[in-house]
């Protein structure tokens, strides 16, 4: 049977500004390492599966950059969105062109986020593939959980039900509920009382699974799905009317907290979305006075931090200095200077919204 990943690499990284924009999204960038975020998925992936099988799955506007960023991935396998609506559209535009493509195989989808951090690539790998045998072997929609390690307010939780015996070499458990990010005393209670996990936003299941989910908990996608299979390949214009008008909804809440069918399975291979800056700075070395420093592009000069503490400092290109203070983000960008205390970085959103609001969109 068929296995194949599709990453989605379409979302706008807006926590991440100024670094990340609309022409140049998180998942474009350099934030953990030598690659960016979408060529360290990719690259976790191919001990496990042919570049073939991987699928990127993006907006028209990314097209170029994901084909720049990963020039052996074959051009058929970028997927274009006409339009960002969510990720239960994204799974099932997926859907549809893998059923074009392959019209007589029940291919099993493992659905995967081009932007998270994993540190243990070898054991992310084995879980994977747990997903895919189970997937397999069951009609089941199959998600990866991770042991909460802090009362984070930022995930989504799943509580684990009963234990399933299964023929693998991983622990399986039928997901009793899925609960939104929960306030803190929430979160608190979740980690005291056990048996609950992070939810990654990591899926695997067979094409006609889905469509069976779909059916059931989304019929208004399920009954788009023929017309956008029919469609791929075919007239760009004809299958973006089609796709917008499938509801702009998220999997999670379309189908997964509904469907009855949903197992889990645990993992432990190092898992961070990296939503924040303050995330990032948790992840990445620091210095002996607790400052982390994100040098962002080839030519970023080193900051000076003096008699600083506790900084997040990103770098593009001019020499950032830092001088006593203590508890701060500081990106530098070309056109744009964020300063902002951690902790703080929700209100971006509200920074956004002001430039929306006054046109000025070159900075957005």
């Amino acid at each position: 049977m068929r296995q194949v990943a599709a990453i989605m690499a379409g979302g706008r990284g807006e926590r991440f500004w100024p670094l990340s924009r609309q022409s140049r999204p998180k998942q474009f960038l350099r934030l953990t390492g030598d690659k960016t975020m979408l060529q360290e998925t990719v690259a976790r992936l191919t001990p496990l599966l042919d570049l073939s099988d991987i699928y990127v799955v993006t907006g028209t506007q990314y097209a170029e950059r994901v084909a720049e960023q990963l020039p052996e991935l074959p051009p058929e396998n970028i997927i274009l969105e006409p339009e960002g609506r969510d990720t239960a559209p994204c799974i099932a535009l997926t859907a549809a062109y893998l059923a074009h493509r392959f019209p007589d195989e029940d291919v099993v989808l493992a659905v995967l986020p081009a932007d998270h951090l994993i540190t243990k690539p070898e054991l992310f790998r084995q879980t994977l593939a747990g997903a895919f045998a189970l997937a397999a072997a069951e009609p089941v929609l199959v998600t990866i959980g991770m042991s909460p390690s802090r009362p984070e307010t930022g995930y989504g939780y799943i509580k684990c039900g009963e234990k399933v015996p299964w023929s693998g070499r991983h622990f399986v458990y039928r997901v009793q509920r899925f609960t939104e990010k929960p306030d803190r005393a929430t979160a608190e209670a979740f980690l005291k009382e056990g048996g609950y996990l992070w939810n990654s936003g990591m899926f695997v299941w067979r094409l006609s699974v889905l469509r069976a989910a779909f059916a059931e908990h989304l019929p208004e996608v399920a009954a788009a799905l023929p017309a956008l299979t029919d469609l791929c390949g075919g007239p760009v214009e004809e299958l973006a009317k089609v796709f917008r008008s499938l509801p702009r909804i998220s999997i999670d809440y379309g189908v997964m907290e509904k469907a009855r069918n949903v197992y889990v399975i645990p993992g432990d291979f190092g898992w961070d979305d990296v939503g924040t800056w303050s995330a990032l700075g948790r992840l990445l070395k620091a210095d002996a006075n607790e400052n982390v420093t994100i040098l962002s592009s080839p030519t970023a000069q080193q900051p000076i931090l003096f008699g600083s503490k506790r900084c997040i400092v990103a770098g593009n290109g001019r020499l950032v200095a830092a001088l006593g203070v203590e508890d701060l983000i500081i990106v530098d960008t070309d056109d744009a200077l964020l300063i902002c205390r951690r902790g703080q970085e929700q209100h971006l959103k509200s920074v956004l919204e002001q430039l929306r609001r006054e046109h000025r969109t070159a900075y957005l």
